[in-house]
């Protein structure tokens, strides 16, 4: 039976409810105050804590809803300019008044007196912050912000013409899964030129991000920007090493899983060799699983789907719809890819994608809805810093939802394409694996050099094409081939943030390994852990979900040979 969910309100306390903080003017005031504010006791700390958090909520909560207004219409400039004037004019502002504000907090005399362990990991990170501040990195952190604004902005832009309409890359996606090899083909190569017609402004890009990056860990007196950027991203439970065996573990337990799977199409498919654009068409040349045509059919189809799953996340969902927190469909001028963000003042999420009716759509939805549930489910933990997990575990959070929800397709399927959709899933999940390992791998590559250098970039993904890519002829294509690390976005925007996906996925596999014995009690832990928000280590939300924080051969074998065995009980 389901109930109306409406997430508690969390009214202003300090903040009078009418102030408003659109520019440097309206905000700057405030923080003063708080730098200012006398603290004689560990009760006024106490107050002091929930007042800054209070504000540094509603300023973020300004500059998050211009970041998605933009990302809705690139090609708006009242819009594009509304989020660069928040990046430009504001936030290099908030820098250093951050700082004195984490001063003002870490060397108060009365943070010994506040509950002992509570704080605990909050002052870790800020510690942390602490020492990687430097005043002289502010300006290279907003042109970072301006240049990553540029790499949207250029893949917004992209369209090809195809059979007398203007689609963008997403809208000919698919187009991949058509029977017909031509079709494909054509298809393929047309959205592969249109990218690469701007390798060079994007090896510019990327050059300009590459110096700015090193110079920014130079100057926090780091070896390298590879060491600053765990420090940075608070890889405090595992470091290079760890990354290092995550990768070897993929090359050894999973790429050759990749390479019987796509042998196995290869045979199906009746063809000799695998091309590029012949690895999203169903094997048995069965026409494509094509779920649904509109919005509104996604969202209905998705939210039949986690009532199967549990029946308060549906709720919860259905309240996402009703208050407009979904924008789903791909259209023209819309940034690419998907994210979940969280509107901090108001504590709700609100979940971006760009769906054009694939298979895959379900996946990314229920992958954003994970994320929105994890921002619900932590809402009311207090200090704010305990709202927000790890990354590696909010990752947990979402890939856990698309395995949770992966048999529950009646809404969309027929059982026998249910089965096909749930092959595709998990034969998704070993194919990804290598990418984010090669991904991972490249990125340390890079960053091995302090003078970027395009020529070595190209060198270095080919040749890690060659130790985790699967068996592909890109025989004519392999500028293509060369570059395609130009689509992955993290690579540009978010450097060193794409091994979360693999340690998290490992994570979200023993979620479902245990949903498999026994559906109740695994949603319950994995419900339970997502409230933890980020009060608990990696390691304790990891155990609290039923999972073991471990990304080596020991945890990758025995995943890999599950997700084998379950491949060969399904039909084909």
């Amino acid at each position: 039976m389901s109930t109306v969910y409406q997430p508690v309100a969390f009214p202003r306390q300090w903040l009078p409810a009418e102030t408003t903080l659109e520019t440097w003017a309206d905000i700057e005031p405030w923080y003063r105050k708080l730098e200012k504010w006398p603290i004689d006791s560990s009760a006024d700390l106490s107050v002091w804590l929930a007042a800054k958090d209070e504000l540094d909520s509603a300023v973020a909560q300004v500059g998050n809803k211009r970041y998605v207004a933009m990302t809705l219409k690139t090609d708006d400039p009242a819009r594009e300019e509304a989020h660069l004037a928040f990046v430009r004019e504001i936030e290099p502002h908030l820098k250093p008044i951050a700082q004195a504000l984490r001063n003002k907090y870490l060397d108060c005399p009365y943070r010994k007196d506040l509950p002992s362990g509570r704080f605990h990991l909050m002052d870790r990170a800020l510690e942390n912050r602490k020492a990687l501040y430097r005043e002289a990195n502010i300006a290279r952190e907003t042109r970072v912000s301006e240049l990553t604004q540029q790499y949207q902005k250029m893949v917004g832009a992209m369209t090809v013409p195809w059979r007398g309409t203007e689609r963008t890359p997403a809208q000919m996606a698919p187009l991949l899964e058509e029977p017909d090899r031509a079709t494909r083909a054509e298809a393929w190569v047309l959205v592969a030129l249109r990218r690469l017609r701007d390798k060079d402004r994007m090896d510019d890009l990327f050059d300009d991000l590459h110096k700015l990056r090193v110079e920014i860990g130079r100057e926090a007196g780091f070896p390298s920007f590879t060491d600053y950027s765990y420090r940075n991203r608070e890889r405090f439970d595992y470091g290079v090493k760890e990354a290092e065996a995550f990768q070897n573990a993929v090359a050894e337990c999973v790429v050759p899983l990749t390479r019987t799977i796509q042998a196995s199409r290869r045979q199906r498919l009746g063809i000799e060799t695998l091309r590029p654009w012949d690895l999203g068409v169903d094997p048995l040349n069965r026409p494509p699983l094509r779920p649904f045509k509109e919005e509104a059919q996604l969202a209905a189809g998705v939210e039949s789907i986690l009532n199967s799953v549990d029946a308060e996340l549906a709720d919860q969902f259905r309240y996402m719809m009703r208050a407009n927190l979904l924008d789903l469909t791909n259209r023209k001028g819309k940034a690419p890819g998907g994210y979940q963000t969280t509107f901090e003042e108001d504590r709700v999420p609100f979940i971006f994608m760009n769906a054009v009716g694939l298979d895959g759509d379900l996946r990314t939805l229920l992958h954003e809805c994970g994320h929105a549930f994890h921002a619900l489910a932590s809402r009311a933990n207090e200090p704010a810093a305990y709202r927000e997990s790890p990354m590696e575990f909010c990752e947990v959070a979402s890939m856990s939802m698309e395995l949770l929800g992966a048999r529950q397709l009646e809404a969309f399927y027929s059982e026998a394409d249910t089965m096909r959709s749930y092959r595709q899933l998990l034969e998704g999940i070993v194919l990804i694996l290598p990418w984010i390992a090669q991904v991972d791998a490249f990125q340390h590559a890079i960053y091995a050099h302090e003078e970027p250098s395009r020529e070595r970039r190209r060198e270095d993904w080919k040749a890690l094409t060659a130790r985790f890519g699967a068996d592909v002829d890109w025989s004519g294509l392999e500028d293509i081939r060369d570059h395609s690390w130009h689509r992955q976005l993290h690579i540009f925007l978010y450097p060193f943030y794409y091994i979360e996906y693999g340690i998290a996925q490992l994570g979200a596999l023993q979620v479902w390994r245990a949903y498999r014995h026994d559906p109740a009690k695994a949603v319950a832990a994995y419900k339970n852990a997502l409230a933890l928000g980020g009060s608990r280590t990696l390691p304790e939300l990891f155990e609290a979900a039923g999972a073991r924080f471990d990304f080596s051969e020991k945890t990758i074998k025995p995943l890999m040979d599950l997700i084998g065995e379950e491949l060969a009980k399904l039909p084909e």
